[in-house]
């Protein structure tokens, strides 16, 4: 069998989460609203209607370019890319074709393999096409919502790295606060391109475009499934069409739907109702100066400190991570484990996200658990109300002792419980045994012990007392 290397580029288009769209003032966060309620005359296109460009997607492409680690343009236009289908209203897009305002980048992956950018341009969205068995229905709230399309050079050669690619991607976006992220509304689409070659082949493969994914684990089973439909036909001495194909997460099958278009299909011209945007240096500077950390910076800061399947667990969340950046640094490992194993773990865990407790509550519930005050269980306990909105108080002793959590450690008021349960007749056959041999029975008597203390003793020291007194 011939060995087939894949070469797979990717087009991700991500939906800016600016107030107004792109060309209009209208609002951009269309969720929960009625269909063809947050459109203007400008996104219908009518006669007379001139676009407006919104000035925070330059600085939400500036940010945007930076977490890619791409150059920005000082000088970028928009054209005109003409297609007829009803989610195009004028019968064009208006996009960026000749001179994209984010040049050349890379995308570094955790594995530290780099996927090279070749370019990101500003555009606005299509709308929205539902489809039913005889008929479709078009809703307009979408159009002219603000994208970003980045544009990957043909750098990656298997599913696994086109998934950890999307993923990266997603999360540099998320981190530079330009989308919401929202994968299952649409926020990120991904478009997977996917060829094979024999092995030494000069050239690449005919390529194969699927649309409109919006996982990475879709991403991942649509090439996986490519790379084998395609492998499978060189075999048979057949050829693979250049085509556009629907994926199917129901059948994990790939399908086709129309051929490829080509640019000069699109008949590109300068969009002239828009003039060139030229920014200045010191602005792009100012600009970029805003963006945060970025999620290579936590695993430089943290990736010695930290089990990497918890860091990048946790890097999927990035109010997390900006948390985690602000707790001392001797409880950065406690306060993560209890993020990834405990926080993560809750049904409301998304809800608890959106309040996050301060830093220094944090401190001193870690505190508290290394002098004792509160067993592990305890700890978790104050942990996730911490979170909780319904509690009246946020402070972490108070939780604690409103939860009557606070353990016993003072040696001489344990002492005297554990007299008190040694005098007890019922615990008078454990301690022969114990003094027999039978070690097991220890258990027994430090459950008495926290059983007499309501649960507040500290059941180490407990132990160790009773040791003493029983040797």
């Amino acid at each position: 069998m011939t060995k087939y290397i894949p070469t797979i580029g990717i087009e991700c288009h991500v939906q800016l989460s600016t107030k107004t769209k792109l060309f209009s003032e209208v609002d951009n966060d269309a969720r929960d609203k009625e269909p063809n309620s947050c459109v203007s005359p400008v996104d219908y296109a009518l006669p007379g209607m001139l676009p407006r460009l919104n000035g925070e997607a330059i600085k939400y492409a500036i940010l945007a370019g930076k977490a890619m680690n791409c150059k920005i343009n000082a000088y970028s236009r928009f054209d005109r890319k003409h297609y007829f289908y009803p989610d195009s209203p004028k019968g064009y897009q208006i996009t960026q074709f000749y001179h994209p305002i984010i040049g050349e980048g890379y995308v570094e992956l955790p594995s530290g393999t780099k996927i090279r950018i070749e370019h990101a341009h500003l555009e606005g969205d299509a709308a929205k096409l539902t489809h039913f068995e005889s008929y479709s229905l078009v809703d307009f709230n979408r159009v002219d919502t603000p994208l970003i399309e980045i544009v990957s050079m043909p750098d990656i050669h298997s599913a696994e790295d086109a998934h950890d690619y999307c993923r990266e991607l997603w999360r540099l976006m998320c981190y530079a606060g330009v989308t919401n992220g929202d994968l299952y509304n649409g926020n990120m689409r991904f478009d997977v391109n996917t060829s094979v070659a024999p092995e030494g082949a000069e050239k690449l493969g005919t390529r194969t475009e699927v649309k409109n994914l919006n996982s990475f684990k879709s991403v991942e089973r649509a090439v996986t499934y490519e790379i084998d439909r395609q492998s499978k036909l060189l075999d048979k001495g057949e050829e693979v069409i250049q085509e556009t194909r629907g994926w199917s997460d129901a059948t994990g099958k790939t399908t086709g739907q129309r051929s490829k278009e080509e640019a000069k299909d699109y008949r590109y011209m300068p969009e002239p109702d828009l003039p060139p945007i030229n920014l200045a240096e010191d602005y792009i500077e100012e600009e970029s100066a805003k963006l945060p950390l970025m999620p290579m910076n936590y695993r430089e800061k943290f990736g010695k400190v930290l089990n990497t399947d918890i860091l990048e667990i946790l890097l999927d969340y990035p109010v997390l991570m900006q948390k985690l950046n602000e707790i001392n640094a001797e409880h950065v490992v406690a306060v993560a484990n209890l993020f990834a194993s405990v926080l993560l773990a809750e049904e409301k865990s998304a809800e608890y996200l959106n309040g996050l407790p301060s830093a220094k509550n944090l401190n001193v519930l870690i505190e508290m658990n290394k002098n004792k005050e509160l067993s592990s269980t305890a700890t978790k306990e104050v942990f996730l109300r911490l979170f909780d909105p319904q509690m009246k108080s946020r402070d972490t002793k108070a939780i604690a002792k409103e939860l009557g959590l606070i353990q016993e450690n003072d040696l001489g008021t344990l002492e005297a419980i554990v007299d008190t349960v040694l005098a007890k007749p019922e615990t008078q056959k454990a301690q022969d045994d114990y003094r027999a041999g039978e070690e097991k029975v220890i258990g027994f008597l430090v459950g008495q012990v926290m059983k007499e203390s309501h649960g507040k003793a500290n059941p180490s020291s407990v132990q160790e007392i009773l040791r003493k007194k029983l040797a």
